[in-house]
């Protein structure tokens, strides 16, 4: 459980280096990062899908989309909204947005409870309704504040569970789906980092970006590499709250590139964190119960 504990928080680590790494990528714009990612991104993921063997997966991915356009369309439309984050997350620290998005992400777990409880029909239990309803509180508070929430905070919180969702009908939650996504990807992340004027024009100019560019794909497949492991080594439950890592260390970055929470805003955080924090207390002891209801080991003698 060690090792599983240790590439959760390590994973979320390199997120948020990728997150402080996108501002020292100048005068590479948020596309051109993009674009950057995704194709120095792929080899890694493509040696990880030959490694776990799941070739196969992405055959009958294929084969279905070939025998249903509609089917094939779902899977561009899939790769289109992981794209979206992708490029939201390189751009937002760059254009001094890197709060609202960091937001977006403390949010992201109670909009994925309430798709599971309305679209799923999951149902919610005491410490979920509590944390559902600080959340809509903080919601409330900003959209009062401000007219509404930021575009970039709704992209993230309303983004990514439509993507999962998408990916559970499609049956491509797996390695060799997210393969697919990012190889569809490819493309539009050759025409961004290629369109006039080219980002390899840059590189002749700036050598810095012969050395952090190479950099920003080892980031990200490694911690794709170790989110994914994480997932496999630690039980549900500890790797949901563990996922709680990141925003942090988004929001901390954010500072760090000298962005402010302002004192109005304070509410709104307040109040989400307050939600996570309901989350995570509820996870830790659901945890503690389930332990302590295992069964001794019995000893032959």
């Amino acid at each position: 459980m060690l090792k599983g504990i240790a590439a959760s928080v390590l994973a979320s680590v390199l997120f948020g280096g990728i997150y402080y790494l996108s501002p020292l990528l100048l005068p590479l714009d948020g596309e051109q990062i993009f674009g950057w990612r995704v194709i120095l991104t792929w080899p890694f993921t493509t040696a990880m899908l030959l490694w776990r063997g799941q070739g196969g997966r992405v055959a009958d991915l294929l084969v279905h989309a070939r025998a249903s356009w509609k089917y094939g369309a779902m899977l561009l439309v899939c790769a289109a909204l992981l794209g979206v984050q992708l490029w939201l997350f390189m751009w937002a620290p760059l254009h001094g947005r890197a709060l609202p998005v960091s937001l977006g992400y403390f949010l992201l777990p109670l909009v994925m409870v309430l798709t599971g409880c309305l679209v799923f029909r999951e149902r919610l239990s005491t410490g979920q309704k509590l944390a559902t309803a600080l959340a809509a509180a903080g919601v409330a508070h900003e959209a009062l504040r401000v007219g509404g929430l930021s575009w970039e905070t709704l992209v993230v919180a309303l983004g990514y569970p439509l993507y999962f969702m998408l990916r559970r009908r499609l049956g491509t939650g797996h390695l060799g789906g997210h393969w697919l996504d990012m190889t569809l990807l490819v493309p539009a992340g050759l025409w961004f980092m290629l369109r006039a004027p080219s980002s390899l024009l840059q590189l002749d100019s700036h050598p810095v970006l012969l050395a952090l560019l190479p950099l920003l794909g080892v980031l990200s497949a490694t911690a794709l590499a170790l989110y994914m492991a994480a997932s496999r080594w630690l039980p549900m439950g500890l790797f949901g709250l563990l996922t709680y890592v990141e925003p942090v260390l988004l929001v901390m970055v954010a500072m760090l590139l000298g962005e402010r929470v302002l004192p109005e805003q304070w509410w709104t955080y307040g109040l989400v964190f307050a939600a996570v924090g309901v989350l995570v207390i509820e996870g830790l002891r659901k945890m503690l119960n389930e332990s302590r209801a295992r069964p001794e080991p019995q000893s032959v003698e």
